[in-house]
């Protein structure tokens, strides 16, 4: 059975009849054909959760209903619309715009990696688009949603496999 939360534009997220605040972009929520690379905007639509990774030296492997990979130093993700890696996880360092996964704060200590723009992927439609770790104040992603960490744990623990973004 596919297991979707709901995420609105009121900063909340209903899973299997409970309801978490969660963090969406500071630009909103956008139909997903007005999406673009930089918006700060959450896309709307069907989001399914690809993967989880973690970082090992923070949190414990995650209980999830899709693939788990660990983290290291290396690992970042490409949002430069002009790179062949373009909304792709990398290698760190590379010559491309990016981001690194491996963080100091814990925004990254736990990221499922939502299917948004990769399948295919259409450069300039936004990239790394994650449910991750919020920040403590639940201050607005760069487009991303966020959920406190043991919220995260527990919807994830509880079956999660996407989340349908509503504006």
């Amino acid at each position: 059975m596919t297991e979707l939360a709901q995420a609105t534009a009121d900063g909340l997220l209903r899973f299997q009849g409970q309801v978490f605040r969660c963090a969406l972009g500071k630009g909103g929520i956008r139909r997903a054909e007005d999406k673009q690379e930089g918006d700060g905007a959450t896309p709307a639509g069907l989001l399914p959760l690809r993967r989880v990774l973690f970082r090992a030296d923070r949190v414990a492997a995650p209980a999830c209903a899709v693939p788990k990979e660990l983290m290291a130093p290396e690992d970042g993700w490409c949002d430069d619309p002009t790179h062949r890696d373009y909304n792709r996880a990398i290698r760190l360092p590379h010559p491309g715009r990016h981001e690194a996964l491996w963080r100091q704060d814990a925004v990254y200590d736990v990221i499922g990696v939502l299917g948004w723009n990769d399948q295919p992927v259409q450069r300039g439609r936004g990239s790394a688009i994650f449910l991750h770790v919020a920040r403590p104040d639940l201050a607005p992603t760069e487009g991303c949603v966020a959920l406190p960490l043991k919220d995260l744990l527990a919807v994830l623990a509880a079956g999660l496999r996407g989340i349908q973004v509503a504006g």
